[in-house]
């Protein structure tokens, strides 16, 4: 086998000990360097397996009591002055496993992608809720997300066992925990937390193009200083919050522009 070969070999999920152990009685270099890469890269996979794991604690209790539906609940979206609050809920199979799985803030936009995808395609079931920024305004942004919480469980099409959710004291009919840092301390509320994330952010996206300006591809929605200056220079929109300071005030003030999503 020419070196080229043994690195694609090497690139298998499953390769086998005889070969390993052949590999490493040969002395050429290329093929010493592919076999360090590649006991690095199961390193890796050991260590993160075991910190995944590690992440089912709370659901490990309710599994032992055979309740295998356990719910994780999280939110992204209460703290911009613009867009919608997003809600998932998410049922995993007991003790599924994806690599990097944790809080969507500790996890690449480019790697929350890949994981939303698999949890999608994977997960026993799977509920998102928007509410709206007119819902936030008339509720407050607590009120707004309990209940897309209530809603996104009671969506999903597997009746829960169990609910673990992210720092909210939320009662269902069945057993409840509530976790402060839940998304980096549960696997559940973690995929809940990164599918709510990437379903957000593509609705920033979009509203990027229908109100250029604001940099929401960038800021989601959270008030930068590029976005705070676009709101004085540009005026605001429909999807700003007018409950938030410090749109609030410059409505009550009433000397502001309205920009409905003509193009500027």
């Amino acid at each position: 086998m020419n070196i080229a070969e043994v690195k694609e070999l090497l690139k298998e999920d499953n390769v086998e000990v005889s070969l390993i152990e052949k590999l490493m009685q040969d002395k050429r270099k290329g093929v010493q360097q592919a076999l360090n890469t590649y006991f690095k890269k199961k390193d890796f996979e050991n260590k993160e397996r075991l910190r995944v794991e590690e992440m089912y604690a709370v659901e490990s209790e309710f599994y032992k009591q055979g309740m295998q539906y356990v719910v994780g609940i999280d939110e992204v979206g209460r703290g911009p002055l613009a867009g919608p609050v997003t809600v998932a809920a998410v049922i995993l199979k007991p003790h599924w496993f994806v690599e990097n799985l944790n809080d969507s803030k500790k996890v690449s936009k480019e790697k929350r992608e890949i994981i939303s995808k698999k949890i999608h395609e994977e997960a026993l079931a799977i509920s998102i809720t928007d509410l709206s920024v007119e819902e936030i305004d008339t509720l407050n942004i607590y009120q707004a997300t309990m209940l897309a919480m209530y809603q996104a469980v009671k969506k999903l099409e597997i009746k829960p066992q169990a609910v673990i959710v992210d720092a909210m004291p939320l009662h269902f009919q069945v057993p409840c925990k509530s976790l402060i840092h839940g998304d980096s301390k549960s696997a559940s509320v973690a995929a809940a937390s990164i599918v709510a994330k990437v379903h957000r952010d593509h609705i920033m996206d979009e509203y990027a193009k229908i109100y250029p300006g604001y940099d929401f591809e960038d800021n989601k929605g959270y008030g930068t200083k590029k976005h705070m200056e676009a709101i004085y220079e540009l005026g605001i929109t429909p999807i700003h919050r007018k409950s938030y300071e410090p749109v609030k005030s410059i409505v009550l003030k009433g000397n502001y522009k309205k920009n409905n999503g003509i193009k500027i």
